[in-house]
């Protein structure tokens, strides 16, 4: 055979091989995130991280894959009491979505997650670190409604970014900003339209309804409360903190009487 023939042959069998092996890596790449989400869709966390994050690996760059890994992390905090360990979990949660929202700025999933990972992470939070991550809560909720002006959760989280701040005595701002600098000032109002928005995209989840139950009750409004939280509670649990939230309007329901 010819010598440059033989070596022509050789660089052809070579560049297959290459091809086949690339694409034998998105297959499995593809294959792990397909049993990964049949898992997310259980809510089994630990099972879904098992494809996941080989399949990270292969794909590191895979925002959508990025996104799911983080859900999955925060979905393991709700299922340990432990503050420390939640914090553990949410902090990699967090590294999972700001990797996410980096790669993908015109994502608004992406540039979500964030905010979601802040949010679950809060109530463990110091009071050094609720105060940091407030500012970073709302930017991410900001251009998330800017790229999608119908995400239910972005305006779910908005809403109660907005109850929280509005719940803050005058006192307390003064102290707070004496050791951390000033707080946003905002209102029940602002809570109550951003939540009757997330009712209206999405009116089958039990936790926009609750909120609101929530956001009435801070405001005295007791039998718009009671409406609220009666029919969020009358829904049935579908999501991982769906059994969280219920019990949290449990609780305010019984403190209105």
């Amino acid at each position: 055979m010819n010598p440059n023939h033989l070596h022509r042959t050789v660089r052809l069998f070579c560049a297959v091989l290459c091809l086949s092996g690339g694409a034998a890596r998105a297959e499995d790449a593809g294959t792990l995130i397909a049993k990964g989400d049949k898992f997310d869709k259980q809510l089994q966390a630990k099972e879904a991280l098992k494809e996941y994050l080989p399949a990270n690996k292969l794909e590191p760059d895979n925002v959508h894959l990025l996104v799911r890994i983080a859900r999955q992390y925060r979905h393991l905090m709700s299922d340990t009491s432990s503050k420390k360990e939640k914090l553990r979990l949410g902090s990699i949660s967090l590294e999972f979505a700001e990797r996410a929202a980096t790669l993908a700025p015109n994502n608004a999933e992406a540039q979500l997650s964030p905010a979601i990972s802040y949010g679950k992470m809060l109530p463990s939070m110091g009071s050094r670190d609720q105060v940091n991550a407030s500012p970073r809560i709302k930017a991410a909720v900001d251009r998330t409604l800017q790229l999608d002006p119908t995400n239910d959760n972005a305006w779910h989280i908005l809403g109660r970014w907005n109850r929280v701040l509005a719940d803050i005595s005058p006192l307390k701002r003064v102290l707070a900003k004496a050791l951390y600098g000033d707080l946003p000032v905002t209102t029940n109002e602002a809570a109550e339209k951003c939540l009757l928005k997330a009712i209206a995209i999405k009116p089958n989840r039990l936790m926009h309804y609750i909120e609101l139950g929530r956001v009435y009750a801070q405001m005295g409004r007791k039998e718009e409360a009671r409406k609220y939280l009666q029919k969020g509670l009358a829904m049935p649990n579908k999501e991982k903190d769906d059994p969280e939230m219920r019990e949290i309007g449990q609780q305010t329901l019984q403190k209105l009487g």
